[in-house]
């Protein structure tokens, strides 16, 4: 008769394991990232972006006088994080889209993550080119006379 040596378990059947220590550990990458992305908010609604010499300048904006995708988004976001909607919206309502899309993919992944079930956010390609054309459709009305409303 031989005896085994009882096998250490492996990550996965760690990871599942019931308990606080199992949660802690399933939970700890969300958080984390919601750690870094509170940490940015909190920077950026500290340090006003509408004051000069913060923040970088937008090299296309700079270089070219066309505003891309993302021209507004730190100002978009320190007046979210003061709570004025109204003013991020009209700063680069795509980033709080964006962040609104984000939060609503955490809640979703931090969720899934607690309960030991596998996150994966497959986006079908449909959606993405549909997301990048609305994307690239914003930068264009907001770069025309027309869609001045839209340029930070």
């Amino acid at each position: 008769m031989t005896s085994q040596a009882p096998r250490a378990p492996l990550a996965a059947e760690r990871d599942r394991a019931p308990g606080a220590r199992g949660v802690l550990r399933r939970a700890a990458v969300p958080f984390g990232v919601l750690g870094g992305v509170a940490a940015a908010f909190a920077y950026v609604g500290a340090v006003d972006p509408n004051t000069p010499g913060h923040y970088p300048a937008c090299p296309l904006l700079y270089y070219t006088g066309v505003y891309c995708p993302g021209c507004g988004g730190l100002r978009g976001a320190y007046a979210l994080a003061h709570g004025h909607l109204r003013t991020a919206l009209g700063c680069n309502a795509v980033a709080v889209a964006g962040y609104a899309v984000f939060a609503v993919v955490w809640v979703l992944w931090a969720v899934r993550a607690v309960r030991g079930r596998p996150f994966d956010p497959a986006v079908r390609p449909a959606w993405r080119w549909a997301v990048g054309g609305l994307v690239l459709a914003f930068t264009v009305v907001r770069n025309l006379p027309f869609g001045a409303a839209l340029a930070p």
